[in-house]
């Protein structure tokens, strides 16, 4: 590669992570903006026990103030430190990517990974928090009772608001082999 190849290389490189709108965390390493060590980090994998991503009996959630809990969970949402791949849920759903067009409805609904996973008819979003936070994310789920779970969980019902289901292709990655890919700009073949 000639002295002026590279730097425009590196210009569309950037054009391409800014322009999917990835926060600068992200475009850190453009060759690599999904960090997960599975080809598919929505649904590939084992099973998992339902028991681990449904409400326990008598479960009572974490009430606080709506503001610093939205506040709160807009941080969560960012943070990479939450999982065990690198993956936050922003990762997968910045800018309102990869929700299944049923996260417009009022929960619970069917949502097809937790049915595939773990066999569940329905989630509360709660429970789809949790179940994102260990499938995808690959790690333990939150305490019921934390503030930590309220606050992800008011974030993404916050974000559930305006949310608009696109019409035509699927807006779901987890149903590609590889939901990374297209947004990889140094996935093309040299």
């Amino acid at each position: 590669m000639n002295a002026q190849a590279k730097p425009l290389q590196l210009a569309l490189a950037a054009a391409l992570v800014f322009g999917l709108g990835m926060a600068p965390a992200q475009a850190a390493n453009p060759c690599s903006p999904c960090a997960a060590k599975t080809k598919n980090p929505c649904g590939a994998g084992a099973k998992i026990d339902p028991k681990a991503i449904t409400r326990p009996a008598g479960y009572k959630s974490y009430k606080g103030d709506q503001a610093a809990l939205l506040k709160e969970g807009k941080a969560l949402w960012s943070d990479t430190k939450l999982s065990t791949n690198g993956l936050s849920c922003n990762t997968c759903h910045q800018g309102h990517a990869a929700f299944n067009a049923s996260f417009a409805k009022p929960y619970p609904h069917f949502v097809q990974m937790t049915q595939d996973q773990a066999g569940l008819k329905k989630v509360h979003l709660d429970e789809m928090v949790q179940a994102c936070l260990v499938m995808p994310m690959a790690t333990k789920p939150l305490s019921w009772e934390s503030r930590e779970l309220a606050a992800l969980t008011a974030y993404t019902a916050e974000m559930q608001k305006s949310f608009k289901p696109s019409k035509g292709k699927a807006a779901n990655p987890c149903a590609a082999k590889n939901p990374c890919a297209a947004k990889n700009p140094c996935a093309a073949k040299k």
